[in-house]
């Protein structure tokens, strides 16, 4: 009986003992559990914001190449004369020789006027040209700054015929109401001739032109 007794104690102790032991290590199988997840929360929250951070480096790198594009030098309305402007240049006396048949441009010398100038220097007898016709005439245009001539139907002998619809604004502007026969003195600030672009090589960038213009014919539009 007394060796039943403590072989069952012995066993019961045995029995506490691996309870024990099995309960340390599912214990320590939910510790483990635990760190690795928490270590993996750890590694996903790096991974997101490296990403984060790098997709945010490379918005900023195209937002700024995008404003530099934007933002890059170029011609204003403010901006200064571009090389070889004429703009704020005094208009001077034409310099060159009329050529054969051409009248002198009577060129205004001073300040380049601001406005449209016509001035008629001798009233034709014939039709009056209408906005928007079609007018054959002979021409000659001389630069303000410079008083070089850059253009003239009489160097050529043919009078042109044009529709004033096609021709610069201070054409369009300047011939209308003219009469077959007239002759007229037309300056032409910048903005109502080739701008600031000029006409290479013969009109600078923001050139006043000088124009006598002589009307031959003219049709309706």
């Amino acid at each position: 009986m007394a060796g039943s007794k403590r072989n069952r104690r012995r066993t019961g102790r045995e029995a506490r003992i691996a309870a024990a032991e099995a309960a340390r290590r599912k214990a320590a199988r939910r510790r483990l559990i635990m760190i690795v997840g928490a270590a993996a929360v750890v590694v996903a929250a790096v991974v997101v914001i490296v990403l984060v951070t790098r997709d945010g480096s490379k918005r900023t790198k195209v937002s700024t190449s995008t404003s530099t594009t934007t933002t890059s030098p170029g011609p204003t309305t403010s901006a200064a004369p571009a090389a070889g402007s004429a703009a704020g240049k005094p208009c001077v006396a034409m310099s060159d020789p009329a050529p054969s048949g051409a009248p002198t441009v009577p060129v205004k010398e001073g300040p380049p006027p601001a406005e449209l100038v016509k001035e008629d220097l001798k009233v034709g007898d014939g039709a009056a040209v209408a906005k928007n016709a079609t007018v054959t005439v002979n021409y000659i245009g001389v630069s303000c700054s410079t008083g070089k001539v850059f253009d003239s139907s009489y160097k050529t002998n043919k009078p042109v015929t044009f529709p004033l619809a096609q021709v610069i604004p201070g054409w369009q502007n300047g011939i209308p109401d003219m009469k077959v026969g007239g002759q007229r003195l037309l300056g032409i600030p910048a903005a109502q001739a080739y701008g600031a672009q000029g006409h290479p090589p013969t009109i600078a960038p923001d050139e006043t032109l000088w124009f006598v213009v002589e009307v031959l014919d003219t049709k309706p539009a």
